[in-house]
């Protein structure tokens, strides 16, 4: 399955790319190597850009009090923090660093209510650098689960990716790994959840979204 995200693009560029090689064919007829090198980089880098924006299936825990991945990804940051923009207290942060070669979708972590969100226009740092989290392209959601447990996320952008999208607002329900939006080209998503929380991955464990259990709530 291929996400919305990428409808126009991908039509844009399959027109784009043949006609490039129908060019190449009509004013270099005799250069079949060329012809065919032009062929073969066109595939490849097509292929390369659809794989980006695949969409696949995905079978959702549903435990109550577990936190899936929000990303498909490597967990990169595991530390105890301070959230400054809207809770204000100490959490555990769990980051999730995407290539290119990931699926870009995200996913929330948890049921409950789109208590804030907001977007913030900023730099495009590397996703790992230590101020992308506060100077970077950014949005922060902050969903309340039933129990009124509060888990933050913030997508990040990159420095390729430069386009983040998001389909959620303030008030609205949301359920367990149903999308909350999409990032283009690499980057990053941050997790932050109350200390009490049992965090069920560590440094280097590659992850699922919406599938992988990275943590779980206090009961």
């Amino acid at each position: 399955m291929i996400h919305r995200e990428g409808h126009t693009l991908l039509f844009t560029l399959l027109v784009l790319l043949s006609a490039i090689n129908v060019a190449i064919i009509y004013f270099f007829p005799t250069q079949i190597v060329v012809q065919n090198i032009v062929i073969i980089v066109s595939l490849i880098f097509y292929l390369f850009t659809l794989q980006f924006f695949r969409n696949p299936r995905r079978v959702i825990p549903q435990g109550e009090h577990q936190v899936i991945a929000p990303a498909d990804g490597k967990v990169v940051v595991i530390e105890e923090t301070q959230e400054p923009e809207y809770l204000n207290e100490k959490r555990i942060q769990v980051s999730i660093f995407m290539s290119p070669l990931n699926v870009h979708v995200n996913r929330n972590p948890i049921d409950g209510t789109v208590e804030y969100f907001k977007y913030h226009k900023g730099k495009y740092l590397v996703a790992w650098h230590p101020k992308s989290s506060t100077e970077n392209e950014r949005t922060t959601l902050v969903i309340t689960s039933p129990k009124g447990i509060k888990v933050l996320m913030r997508q990040i952008a990159g420095a390729v990716a430069k386009r983040i999208k998001w389909y959620v607002k303030e008030g609205q329900p949301v359920a367990k790994g149903a999308e909350f939006g999409f990032i283009k080209f690499g980057s990053r998503v941050d997790v932050f959840l109350p200390l009490e929380s049992k965090v069920q991955v560590k440094i280097g464990d590659k992850t699922v979204g919406g599938e992988t259990i990275i943590a779980e709530l206090p009961q």
